[in-house]
């Protein structure tokens, strides 16, 4: 169906950061966004932690709260940014006394918890590397990030060590000191408390010379694919963070801002600790798992301003409202202080943006990065209109193209050059120019993979894309995901966006079946909403539905009815699975499964 456009609100409760989209661009350069942050005193250079919290001490708000903590039983704790300064310094302090110097590797296994915004920023005013690992990893994955990072310094809690690294201990030669945050039951073999080394360290410290192209983070990604890769970020990427969460998340210093994003993941890292910070505002930090109706007791009683979450979220939100349909559950709870929510991770579908509208009064903003950006490229913003579906447009300083593709699905590099498809909704792959601060700066020890992912000046994300003519960039799917069925591409992303337009349709997964006429045919694996069975009236009747929405070459032509869609902890059905299942063939990695150990 034609979604249709969501205009702009003409008279926001907040004067937007962009407002008028051609003008931003114009005006914009990163030179004036390293200008907005203030630099370590006497001119030593650019520190993340500096900008996240110590300036604002310098700027006098100290008293402003920094963090709202929520444990699991509901307790709240609030960390103002003095406090915070305190604590990450006595951080810094603990990792001087343990010989951990510049560039050296501090891993997090941690959830949400105020000890991981203290370790994150106490490690980067030490100019040491911040690594943090998704908490519900297997013990095989923290092993391989820990080895391949070349981990010196883990903080863990006791139970997450017995499960995931004591048995591994031996395998990891590089890793001297282990940190529990939390109660500890019983003395292990070289490990320490957190509480008790903070509680001897002292305050007072005094963040180095930092050079913007010192190595601040490591990001590995999932390793859903092969080994995982460590993308290497700079304390230059902190400009970047600031001036995005300005355009593409509307930060004003007075929001309360929740982002739901774990913090092992980039997205919970640039978005849920080091943007909002330099911004000033309050962080809202859940350590509880994801409930409807707690997540809206948050946005309610914490008075959320600013709301940053996942596709996959909100779709589970639809579906607990839907299992409440008749006591209407978001209209239960206070959400007035709500006036901007963004979502990432995945593309939104179009109905989820206008749920968003319908409600909770607000349309759902989504926008597009990855791991190796390090910040948000593509959004649609609080000041422009939304065009349902769409990825949104490309944020001033950010150079965006749909590059021509190959036989194999990604950018047609021939003699070393691309080539740029300029005719409106031409699909390609999507291409970034080089040259933003949070770029990544290489994949650790891992040259050639780091060279493959440029070509003729571009940096290829591997997603397909097309670009309309007024701008906007439509995300198609991965390159390696990409249907070619009867001399036709097919992006999954569409056909699974147009099986959720049922309202029999909860989540839906797509792949490419082998077929010897066609060379692929489009099946889908559908997960139905509660009320509904599966039948054969029901497969058909989608098999129709989606004929009349996508034509017939596009809409799939099997239908298997499947319950437990196999996802990412993260929520995203996992394509590659379904297809190996489908096929026979090897599982690969399921450590980043939703349930697996």
């Amino acid at each position: 169906m034609a979604w249709e456009r969501i205009r702009k609100d003409t008279n926001p409760r907040v004067a937007p950061n962009l407002a008028d989209y051609a003008q931003a661009r114009r005006a914009f350069s990163w030179q004036r966004a390293r200008a907005e942050l203030s630099g370590l005193p006497g001119r030593g250079g650019l520190n993340i932690a500096y900008e996240a919290v110590d300036r604002h001490i310098a700027a006098g708000n100290g008293r402003h709260t920094a963090l709202r903590c929520i444990a699991r039983d509901g307790t709240v704790t609030g960390v103002s940014y003095a406090g915070l300064a305190l604590d990450t310094a006595r951080f810094a302090n603990i990792l001087r006394s343990l010989g951990v110097n510049r560039g050296d590797r501090v891993f997090t296994l941690l959830g949400r918890c105020p000890e991981l915004y203290t370790t994150v920023l106490g490690t980067l005013k030490n100019t040491s590397v911040l690594c943090p690992l998704f908490s519900a990893f297997g013990p095989d994955p923290v092993r391989q990030r820990l080895r391949l990072g070349n981990a010196r310094v883990l903080v863990t809690t006791e139970a997450l060590y017995r499960r995931k690294v004591a048995d591994r201990r031996d395998q990891l030669p590089e890793l001297e000191h282990v940190l529990f945050v939390g109660p500890v039951t019983e003395p292990l073999p070289d490990t320490v408390s957190f509480a008790e080394l903070m509680q001897a360290a002292s305050d007072d410290f005094t963040i180095p010379p930092t050079d913007p192209q010192d190595m601040a983070l490591l990001h590995f990604t999932s390793g859903t694919t092969g080994t995982p890769k460590g993308a290497v970020h700079v304390h230059e990427a902190v400009v970047a963070h600031h001036a995005t969460a300005a355009f593409a998340l509307d930060l004003h210093p007075e929001d309360i801002y929740w982002c739901t994003a774990d913090p092992g993941w980039v997205t919970g890292m640039s978005y849920g600790v080091i943007a909002p910070l330099t911004h000033g505002v309050t962080v809202v930090v859940d350590e509880g798992d994801y409930d409807a109706r707690r997540w809206y007791q948050i946005l309610a009683e914490e008075r959320v301003s600013v709301w940053y979450t996942a596709p996959t979220a909100v779709r589970m939100l639809m579906r607990g409202t839907a299992r409440h349909a008749s006591t209407d559950l978001p209209q239960e709870y206070d959400l007035s202080a709500l006036r901007f929510i963004a979502s990432v991770g995945e593309p939104l579908n179009p109905e989820a943006v206008l749920w968003g509208q319908e409600a909770l009064g607000l349309p759902i903003h989504d926008n597009w990065w990855q791991t190796e950006t390090g910040c948000i490229m593509i959004a649609n913003f609080a000041g422009t209109e939304i065009r349902p579906g769409a990825m949104g447009r490309p944020l001033p300083g950010v150079e965006a193209a749909v590059l021509e593709r190959g036989e194999d699905g990604r950018a047609l590099v021939t003699g070393g050059r691309v080539t740029v498809l300029h005719h409106p909704d031409a699909e390609g792959e999507l291409a970034l120019r080089p040259g933003w601060p949070s770029m990544f700066r290489g994949y650790l020890h891992d040259k050639v993979r780091y060279d493959a992912a440029f070509a003729d000046g571009w940096y290829l994300t591997g997603d397909v894309a097309r670009q309309d003519a007024d701008g906007w960039f439509w995300f198609v799917g991965r390159a390696d995901d990409v249907i070619k069925s009867a001399g036709h591409l097919i992006g999954p992303f569409e056909v699974e966006s147009a099986l959720m337009e049922h309202p029999a349709v909860a989540e839906a997964g797509v792949i490419g079946r082998p077929d010897p006429v066609a060379g692929a045919i489009v099946k889908a694996f559908v997960s139905l909403k509660p009320g509904h069975d599966p039948s054969e009236a029901l497969e058909r009747e989608l098999l129709a539905f989606s004929r009349r929405r996508l034509g017939p070459a596009v809409a799939p032509r099997e239908i298997a009815f499947d319950q437990n869609l196999p996802k990412t902890r993260s929520g995203k059905v996992m394509r590659r699975l379904l297809r190996a299942r489908e096929l026979g063939l090897p599982e690969g990695d399921i450590s980043t499964l939703e349930g697996s150990a």
